[in-house]
């Protein structure tokens, strides 16, 4: 089986991946929350960036 040539490799930018203790730190320091709440947004809301930035404001705005 050949390899998809359309699969450049490249990470999707439009998704946090909440393995990846380096990704959830920014988003973290970003919106001055601790890792375990960007953690309980990403299993509430899921992995999409936009939606992980906008309920981290609403969640900061409390």
């Amino acid at each position: 089986m050949t390899d998809d040539k359309n699969k450049l490799g490249y990470q999707d930018r439009s998704r946090v991946s909440g393995d990846e203790e380096y990704e959830v730190g920014y988003v973290a320091s970003k919106f001055g929350l601790s890792i375990p709440q960007v953690r309980e947004l990403i299993a509430k809301y899921g992995n999409d960036r936009d939606t992980l930035e906008r309920e981290a404001k609403n969640l900061r705005g409390r």
